[in-house]
């Protein structure tokens, strides 16, 4: 399993950790930026790794922002992503279970970096659950 991790600035920190802790659990990654704290835009490393995740060169991803909503939207606007702000663990189960989410973008400004791990473990253990919901998920994308 691949894994791309993307953020800005305000979710450097979390990224880099977040990185670190998917490699100890034996996960390759990708990491698709920022590579600083300095100020940058959300968008630029959304499309990078939704543009990743469209061109099958990662299986999943995780990103930061700081409310978690512009890198959100921006990865939503790629084909195959299916990215979900989750900010409680009951986010995470119901996006993995319900929706398949493939991206987990979390708000670095409004949670802890330890919350952020417990949303992380509770997503990568919940499976899908398909049936219903596989039907549903076949409607996203625009163009097929």
């Amino acid at each position: 399993m691949k894994f791309g991790v993307a953020s800005d600035h305000a979710g450097f920190e979390y990224k880099q950790k977040i990185a670190t802790l998917l490699r100890k659990k034996g996960y390759e990654v990708v990491d698709y930026g920022t590579y600083s704290e300095e100020s940058c835009d959300y968008s630029d490393f959304g499309h990078a790794l939704g543009t990743a995740i469209d061109n099958g060169d990662v299986d999943l991803g995780v990103a930061f922002c700081g409310s978690g909503n512009g890198i959100s939207m921006t990865l939503n606007k790629h084909q195959k992503v299916r990215a979900a702000l989750c900010w409680g663990t009951e986010l995470a189960r119901l996006a993995k279970a319900h929706n398949n989410a493939n991206v987990l973008v979390m708000p670095a400004r409004f949670i802890s970096y330890q919350m952020a791990t417990t949303i992380l473990n509770k997503w990568l253990t919940t499976e899908f659950e398909g049936g219903r919901h596989e039907r549903r998920i076949e409607k996203i994308p625009l163009c097929k």
